[in-house]
C-alpha cells in the first residue's frame, strides 16, 4: 500500500472574492424543488478529501466533526484545516448554507464530518484513506464522498469499501479525469471503478459529456463537473471543473433522497433500495453509457415524469 492517491486532477477555472446566488450546478439538479419536502437534515456526510476550511461562513455550521489521518500539522489528528481547497470547494457543494450570502449546496442542512486523507499538495496514502473510510463507518455516517483517486487496485481499499456498503453507507467516488473524448476506450481510477461504489462521470452546464471524464463500464451517473461555483479558501468561492466537483453533487442528492424516500416508504431503505432510488432519478441522455452510466441525476425526474403520463391519460379519457 506504498501507492500513494491523490485528489481526481481539477481545473481552477476562476476565483472570486464574492458570489451571491445558487450555483448553476445545484440548479441544474432540481435540488431547489426537493428543497420544500427537505434539506437533508439527520442525514451525515463524510468527506474524504484535503479537509475543509471549518471557519468558512458558509460551512462552518454544517460541520460536525473531523479528523487528520496525514502527516500535516504534526500528524495532530484533530486539525483537519484544508490548505489546498479541494475538500473546501466539494464540502460547499455537498452542503454550504448560504448565510444570507455566498453559495449554497445541494443539501444545505446535512451535517459534514471531515475526514482529512490528502495533504496540502492533495497526496495521500491507500492506508490514510482506509483508516478514514474505517472511521466513517464506525461513527455511523450515511453517506461516504470521495473525489480521489489513483491508477492502483489495492485490495485492501476495495474490502473496506464493500465493509462500508454492506452497512447500507452510500459510497460515492467520482470517476476520473483521465479521458481522452472516446467513449470506447477504458480509462480506469480507483475507488471510482469499483462495483460497489457509484462513480460519478462530469457533464458541462449544457449536459454534455465532458472530454475529461473517464468512460467504462462502471460510470453509474453524471451530474454537473464544469466551471462549478463553491466555497475555497479564506473564505472566498472558486469556479472549478473536473469529476470531483461532479461527485458532490451526487452525494448531495442522495442525502435528500434518503429523506424523501425514508419518508414515503416509512423505514429505513437500505444501500441497494437507494441506489434504486438514484437510478430511478437519472436522466437518459443521448451518449455512450460508458460515458454517461444511466444518465443525468435530475432529482424531479420522476415528478415530472409521473405529471406527464396523468397528463396524456387525461388527454386521451377527454378525446
Amino acid at each position: 500500500m506504498k501507492n500513494k492517491v491523490r485528489i481526481i486532477p481539477f481545473q481552477v477555472v476562476e476565483q472570486l472574492n464574492q458570489f451571491n446566488e445558487i450555483p448553476q450546478g445545484v440548479a441544474l439538479i432540481g435540488a431547489e424543488e426537493v428543497w420544500k419536502q427537505t434539506k437533508g437534515q439527520g442525514i451525515t456526510v463524510a468527506v474524504l478529501d484535503t479537509g475543509c476550511e471549518v471557519t468558512h461562513p458558509d460551512l462552518q455550521e454544517r460541520i460536525m466533526g473531523g479528523r487528520n489521518f496525514t502527516h500535516d500539522d504534526q500528524q495532530n489528528p484533530d486539525v483537519y484545516q484544508d490548505y489546498n481547497g479541494h475538500g473546501t470547494h466539494v464540502a460547499g457543494t455537498i452542503a454550504a448554507a448560504h448565510n444570507g450570502t455566498g453559495v449554497v449546496g445541494v443539501a444545505p442542512e446535512v451535517n459534514l464530518l471531515i475526514l482529512k486523507v490528502l495533504d496540502e499538495n492533495g497526496s495521500g496514502q491507500y492506508e490514510w484513506i482506509i483508516q478514514g473510510i474505517n472511521y466513517a463507518i464506525k461513527q455511523k455516517v450515511d453517506i461516504i464522498s470521495m473525489s480521489l483517486g489513483g491508477p492502483s487496485d489495492v485490495p485492501e481499499l476495495h474490502e473496506t469499501i464493500q465493509s462500508a456498503v454492506e452497512q447500507n453507507i452510500l459510497v460515492v467516488c467520482a470517476a476520473g479525469n483521465e479521458g481522452d473524448g472516446e467513449s470506447s476506450t477504458d480509462e480506469f481510477a480507483y475507488p471510482g471503478s469499483y462495483n460497489e461504489v457509484i462513480s460519478v462521470g462530469a457533464v458541462d452546464l449544457e449536459k454534455r459529456s465532458s472530454i475529461f471524464s473517464n468512460s467504462n463500464n462502471e460510470v453509474d451517473v453524471v451530474a454537473p463537473g464544469e466551471k462549478i461555483v463553491s466555497t475555497y479558501l479564506n473564505g472566498k468561492y472558486a469556479a472549478l471543473s473536473g469529476t470531483s466537483m461532479a461527485t458532490p453533487h451526487v452525494a448531495g442528492a442522495l442525502a435528500l433522497i434518503k429523506v424523501v424516500s425514508n419518508e414515503t416508504f416509512g423505514r429505513e431503505l437500505t444501500e441497494p433500495e437507494l441506489y434504486a432510488q438514484l437510478i430511478r432519478r437519472a436522466l437518459p441522455l443521448n451518449e455512450s453509457p460508458r460515458e454517461v452510466g444511466n444518465g443525468f441525476v435530475h432529482l424531479t425526474i420522476v415528478e415530472k415524469l409521473l405529471r406527464e403520463v396523468q397528463r396524456q391519460m387525461i388527454l386521451e379519457v377527454m378525446g
